[in-house]
């Protein structure tokens, strides 16, 4: 009896030591959304539309079951000095549910939504019926620290990656295929050229979130001018109002007086007019009775 009581109490003794090892394990467990090396593990959705793009975090890829026909979107963020280089690899529909070659094109912008050109890399596959999948890459231009506005060049913010088919049979429209995207950079902020110019913001920042390279910009206040109260304010169209109009009255009296006496001079007289009845008659006629 002595030894059951002494059994229990052991075991009671034991149960704070067991529960306090319990979260120690736990924690222990590796995370299930990240691999074994530590990288994200790969996006499994893409987006239909710029808005709608899903943010890829930097050495993410990703990996999606898509239909053929559809616009898939997503979104990488870039910084000065980098070279992107995007790959996909697209797994076609099974040759004998397809009825004819299809073409796949990948297209990349920028945070303002400009197609930017690619240096290097196939940006449009064709891939007969009997073909399994078609890989298409393309590496963009150095991102610069900053540019002029109508030059187009790559800059700091955030990049879109659109996938899709140019040409397919009407029948193939629909059927299920995979692909797998995968962004690389080269170089960093210290392989940046120095140009002479500060970019004051990075290209607007992906939608919904996400890891981005995006910073706001300090709001600029306006200049001021000793003219500048002129032309703001609710009350400034009626001064203009009524000083155009006074503008206008003096411009028309003037034009009156130039045109009435365009010497500026009244004409003058030529002598008195003599009276009536103080001319003489010439010639002869009979006098009336």
């Amino acid at each position: 009896m002595r030894t059951t009581i002494r059994g229990a109490l052991a075991a009671l003794a034991l149960l704070p030591a067991l529960a306090l090892g319990a979260p120690a394990a736990s924690a222990a467990a590796p995370s299930p959304t990240a691999t074994a090396s530590g990288t994200p593990a790969p996006a499994t959705k893409a987006g239909t539309s710029f808005l709608t793009a899903v943010n890829l975090s930097p050495g993410q890829d990703a990996n999606v079951a898509v239909s053929t026909g559809d616009y898939l979107y997503w979104a990488f963020g870039a910084s000065e000095g980098q070279t992107p280089t995007v790959s996909l690899t697209v797994n076609l529909a099974p040759a004998a549910d397809r009825h004819g070659p299809q073409t796949w094109t990948v297209e990349v912008f920028d945070g303002l939504r400009r197609r930017q050109a690619c240096t290097a890399g196939t940006q449009n596959a064709t891939g007969d019926q009997n073909t399994a999948s078609l890989t298409l890459n393309c590496t963009l231009r150095e991102v610069r620290t900053w540019a002029e506005p109508w030059s187009g060049d790559p800059l700091p913010g955030t990049y879109y990656v659109r996938l899709s088919v140019t040409d397919a049979p009407q029948p193939d429209l629909g059927l299920a295929a995979t692909t797998q995207l995968h962004v690389a950079a080269k170089g960093n902020a210290d392989n940046a050229q120095p140009e002479g110019g500060e970019l004051k913001a990075p290209l607007v920042p992906p939608v919904g979130g996400g890891a981005s390279t995006a910073k706001a910009a300090a709001p600029v206040a306006a200049q001021e001018h000793w003219y500048t109260g002129w032309f703001s304010g609710w009350n400034s169209r009626w001064y203009w109002t009524i000083g155009g109009g006074f503008l206008a009255a003096l411009a028309g009296v003037l034009g009156f007086h130039l045109t009435r006496h365009p010497r500026g001079h009244r004409p003058g007289h030529h002598g008195p007019v003599p009276p009536q009845g103080s001319h003489h008659q010439h010639g002869s006629y009979a006098e009336r009775p």
